[in-house]
């Protein structure tokens, strides 16, 4: 295990704030533009604020923000499109709910260092920026204090020694935000910090950009990818079959070339995805893209995020019915991620 140089008190009352120079260092890709005004989007979408119940003070708690490449695949003049719901601040996130949390999987619980996180054996979760290319309204980290956490190069460094230290570990979660909104230069870096650590065999890279701003797999990421002796495994997030459009499908293909494994781990979203035949339409385009169906996660319960939360009842009927038309290799796993324990929990009945 990870030594534990830190109490949890420590990890949780960390404050320490980058420097000028530290602050220099956070390059991120810049690949289009993006939206920030969600009354601007709206007048994009040909919506107005009120069907769309937006709320200023939603925005201000979890900042609204969208890349154009996602947002030319939300159906204009239709205030339940899919994705438009996933990333659209609205009155019902200022609704206090019980059993709901800032910190829904106790993630302060699990550091060891801020920025590194271990809750799984052989594993070790590397939190290498704060910065999203889009902020899902869902996001089980939309409370998470990362200016609090340092999430700058020199604690990224630190971590990394702290992963060499311990043998047991063999795979490396790079998590964030998004990793890859780090600079090429960032990551080729990164990679070959890890790459150095002789019982290391796998980075494993939780990312959004393959889909929601493809133009980010370019050619430089890939030689990055091409370069490394360790194995490379992408997990995509992807809810919706509409979220794969042609620029998506050009960016996996790319992947896969690489021989990167692709997986994928779905939300179930009430109003998104909760039905029987989207589910089914999005596994049937993942197996075509290279991309096999992984988790459907049962929504953590992150305050805000209420208005999306399925009932146990009705995710069971879902993923049963599912069983009886998809082959097995297609059926993602429904599971639920409990705070404190060891493995996500397979849920099979109500």
């Amino acid at each position: 295990m990870i030594p534990r140089n830190l109490s949890e008190n420590q990890c949780q009352n960390h404050s320490e704030k980058p420097t000028e120079s530290q602050n220099q260092t956070k390059s991120k890709v810049q690949v289009g533009t993006h939206f920030t005004d969600p009354v601007n989007l709206l007048e994009q979408l040909d919506l107005s604020p009120e069907q769309m119940q937006f709320s200023p003070q939603a925005n201000q708690d979890f900042q609204f923000k969208v890349p154009k490449a996602y947002v030319d695949k939300i159906q204009k003049g239709n205030p339940k499109d899919p994705l438009l719901l996933q990333i659209f601040p609205v009155q019902q996130e200022l609704e206090y709910k019980q059993g709901y949390s800032r910190d829904p999987l106790a993630e302060a619980q699990s550091l060891f260092q801020p920025g590194l996180l271990q809750k799984y054996d052989g594993r070790a979760l590397l939190l290498v920026t704060p910065a999203c290319t889009i902020n899902c309204r869902y996001c089980f980290r939309r409370h998470y204090p990362y200016d609090d956490k340092g999430h700058f190069w020199t604690q990224i460094n630190n971590n990394i020694q702290l992963i060499n230290q311990d043998d047991s570990i063999n795979e490396v979660i790079l998590s964030g935000g998004d990793p890859l909104s780090l600079s090429n230069e960032r990551l080729a870096a990164l990679f070959h910090s890890l790459e150095a650590i002789p019982h290391l065999k796998r980075i494993r890279i939780h990312s959004r950009f393959p889909v929601v701003e493809p133009n980010r797999i370019d050619d430089e990421f890939l030689e990055i990818l091409a370069s490394s002796h360790l194995q490379i495994i992408m997990v995509l997030h992807i809810n919706h079959t509409q979220e794969i459009g042609t620029d998506s499908k050009v960016s996996l293909e790319k992947l896969h070339n690489q021989k990167t494994i692709l997986l994928n781990q779905s939300v179930l979203l009430r109003g998104v995805n909760d039905d029987v035949d989207i589910l089914r339409q999005l596994s049937e385009i993942l197996i075509e893209n290279h991309i096999i169906p992984y988790y459907l996660h049962m929504l953590d319960r992150v305050q805000g995020s209420a208005h999306f939360e399925v009932s146990d009842e009705d995710a069971v009927q879902i993923h049963q019915q599912l069983r009886g038309v998809l082959s097995g290799y297609m059926l993602p796993q429904l599971v639920r991620e409990i705070a404190g324990e060891k493995s996500k929990f397979p849920i099979y009945e109500a």
